[in-house]
């Protein structure tokens, strides 16, 4: 019997690929005068001119992780990733986050959620120290039939302090900053084989030491006060947020290099277990979770050893001439985001 795919799942990743191509093929008009935008197509995050300075935007949601947080009433750790999954973004340029604004859209307004989701968006930003400048939260039951949360973070950076991964060359290497567990991608597809396997969020399988839901609940780390500090100190020369896309997403760096991932980070038990439960392919689990590696960074390997000596970062890897993302002990190969 053929293993669970994200597709199956009801998540085509290349299917959505190609529609948000057409979508930015359709965008096509810039503004003109100050404040113009820069050419960050593809990347994490985008940027407007601002002076000396970039002003760099991200946007980004919870996902269906939402749906485990009903399942087990448990609304307060929702925010930090909400926060998390846009901060992230606007650090892969080399910039600054500052200030963020959230939005809920739910059919109905329960009190207690809200005030439980606001709980981990103030935790968020204390961890990513920013500012929640505004929100906006719309009751709209005839539009959507469940909660859902998105928000958009502002970073700021100098505009030639910009990292963008077209100075990654072969011979640099790669560190990889361990995730806190699935983060908030995939889980269409874990709700899918929980609920084909008869899994209960509430359940306690044999390994965990909790019940499982908390395990996937897990909130989304913040790379912000590890990774800022690095880059007044090394010459950074590109860097990735792990999510949607797996380690496609180091593509999105530079197409014509190859990242070749030697030595991965230890893959947390909760990857194993969903993956023997659903039994899903290799491939289809690097390209679909982060698989313990949440957020990378790429430097001459001077740079490199001097990093893992002060984080918790470590060397997984190297950049070859090439393209695309190889892990070689797997035997996998990714040619494109």
């Amino acid at each position: 019997m053929s293993g669970f795919t994200y597709a199956k799942a009801g998540v085509d990743i290349d299917k959505k690929g190609q529609s948000v191509e057409n979508l930015v093929n359709l965008l096509r008009f810039k503004r003109k005068g100050k404040f113009r935008p820069l050419n960050l197509k593809g990347h994490f995050a985008g940027g407007v001119e601002f002076g000396r300075h970039v002003l760099v935007l991200s946007t980004d949601g919870v996902g269906t992780k939402l749906l485990i947080a009903k399942a087990l009433n448990k609304w307060d750790t929702v925010g930090i990733d909400c926060v998390a999954m846009n901060v992230d973004d606007v650090l892969c340029i080399g910039a600054e986050p500052v200030a963020f604004v959230d939005y809920i859209a739910t059919p109905v307004v329960d009190v207690h959620i809200i005030t439980q989701i606001a709980i981990g968006l103030n935790e968020g930003a204390r961890r990513a120290n920013v500012t929640i400048v505004g929100g906006e939260t719309a009751v709209m039951k005839d539009v959507v039939c469940e909660l859902d949360l998105s928000g958009t973070a502002l970073g700021i950076v100098e505009k030639k302090r910009i990292i963008t991964g077209r100075k990654i060359k072969p011979g640099d290497v790669i560190v990889g900053f361990p995730s806190s567990g699935i983060h908030s991608n995939g889980y269409t597809l874990v709700r899918k084989i929980f609920e084909e396997k008869g899994i209960g969020y509430t359940d306690i399988p044999e390994g965990f030491s909790r019940r499982i839901g908390e395990v996937l609940l897990e909130p989304t780390r913040i790379y912000v006060k590890d990774v800022l500090p690095l880059l007044d100190k090394y010459n950074i020369h590109g860097m990735a947020h792990i999510t949607g896309g797996g380690l496609r997403n180091l593509v999105r760096l530079h197409p014509e290099r190859e990242f070749r991932i030697t030595d991965p980070l230890p893959v947390p038990e909760i990857f194993r277990y969903i993956q023997e439960l659903g039994n899903v392919e290799h491939a289809e689990m690097y390209q679909t979770f982060n698989m313990g590696m949440g957020f990378s960074l790429i430097t001459q390997k001077k740079d490199a050893e001097a990093i893992v000596k002060e984080t918790d970062g470590k060397i997984v890897g190297e950049v070859r001439k090439g393209k695309g993302v190889t892990l070689p002990a797997l035997g996998i190969h990714f040619t494109a985001y």
